[in-house]
């Protein structure tokens, strides 16, 4: 009875009843008060709330507007379109009753660009958690088995000269580069059992992941999962001998830029060690001087593609600030799956903000925003 006269929604009568109650007998109030409860509460129940636009409208009404499209799913309503029917067509992904498969991209895309977690994405699009959580997977598994296909060379052999090697400052000596190599921290939450070691040089928890790109800022090679203490020379190694049919292997008198954390071998050219090496050293400072001050500065000049690339990666797709606590092989899918969205922007040809920006100034560093969403 006291959880009844609580109730904010009971109406006058119930509490009419209710003040009466010490009138009437015993089992014909309580009678009486529950008909009444039970008619206000399940017979007469509020519709649904809706907000302006259902889901599917929302994305549509957005898909219409240029920036609010690139804002919300981080691409152009063409792209969009494109990559929805790559995925259609050829990685299995599906409309189903519960939501379309357009909904089902616009709501992945939305929720690895902000980020968004689960729960705002069940009020945006006005679905269940279950039909959201096994939606995002859908459309994850898909862009997952892309990444196989498109997170590699497009010449295995790398038999052409990239343009930007062509310039005076890097030509004749770098020719055979065919691009760089480097590891990236991704903050991750994991069970706290493993918290230790995934808690790196950063003081947090993260995966170690390897990648490797060429000079149009597109990645080749990729391993997540690995954690964030694990030093970049183990999981390289790993990865040579674990992927070694995939491994896209320099050819005999091609090599790779690498930091001075890796070993200065043929195929893989690492700075000197003990001489300045960053760009920003040389920019605050006095120009390079000497033949290894000189071969440093350009060498890391070329070296940040990598770092440029990991910028535009992290900037674009802010899930990558902070994966929520999925299951860790889950958090490595999600981190693949946006390398493969990055490649699919970048071989897509057309205008990228962001993409644009590194193109018209070879030393713009994209800076991601610090992590501010928890899940």
């Amino acid at each position: 009875i006291e959880y009844l006269w609580n109730e904010e929604e009971q109406d006058e009568g119930t509490k009419v009843a209710l003040e009466d109650l010490h009138e009437m007998d015993e089992i014909g109030a309580m009678a009486s008060v529950f008909g009444m409860y039970y008619d206000s509460t399940f017979m007469n129940k509020r519709k649904k709330m809706r907000t302006g636009f259902s889901g599917l409208e929302w994305v549509t009404s957005t898909l219409e507007n240029p920036k609010d499209c690139f804002d919300m799913f981080r691409m152009s309503k063409d792209l969009f379109y494109r990559l929805h029917d790559v995925l259609v067509s050829s990685y299995g992904l599906k409309s189903t009753k519960k939501m379309g498969s357009v909904e089902s991209l616009a709501m992945f895309l939305w929720m690895v660009g902000a980020p968004q977690s689960v729960r705002q994405a069940e009020n945006r699009f006005e679905r269940s958690a279950e039909t959201i959580s096994r939606k995002f997977n859908d459309v994850l598994h898909c862009l997952y088995k892309l990444s196989a296909d498109i997170v590699k060379p497009k010449d295995p052999e790398f038999k052409d000269v990239h343009p930007k090697l062509k310039s005076a400052r890097y030509s004749p000596h770098f020719d055979n580069c065919i691009g760089a190599i480097d590891g990236i921290h991704i903050p991750v939450i994991v069970p706290a059992s493993k918290v230790l070691q995934h808690v790196g040089r950063h003081g947090y928890s993260t995966q170690n992941v390897l990648a490797i790109c060429d000079f149009d800022m597109r990645f080749i090679f990729a391993v997540a999962g690995w954690p964030g203490s694990a030093h970049d020379m183990r999981v390289f190694n790993d990865a040579i001998r674990k992927y070694g049919d995939k491994f896209p292997h320099p050819p005999p008198g091609k090599f790779y830029l690498v930091d001075s954390g890796y070993p200065n071998r043929p195929g893989y050219l690492a700075p000197y060690r003990g001489t300045k090496y960053h760009l920003l050293e040389y920019r605050q400072g006095p120009r390079p001087s000497g033949k290894k001050e000189v071969f440093n500065y350009v060498h890391s000049s070329l070296r940040n593609v990598i770092e440029r690339s990991f910028g535009v990666l992290k900037m674009k797709w802010r899930i990558l600030s902070g994966v929520p606590s999925y299951p860790m092989t889950k958090q490595s899918k999600i981190i693949l799956a946006c390398m493969a969205l990055h490649n699919f922007i970048r071989e897509s040809a057309m205008r990228d903000t962001d993409f644009d920006m590194c193109d018209s100034d070879e030393n713009y560093m994209p800076m991601p925003p610090p992590p501010s969403w928890t899940h």
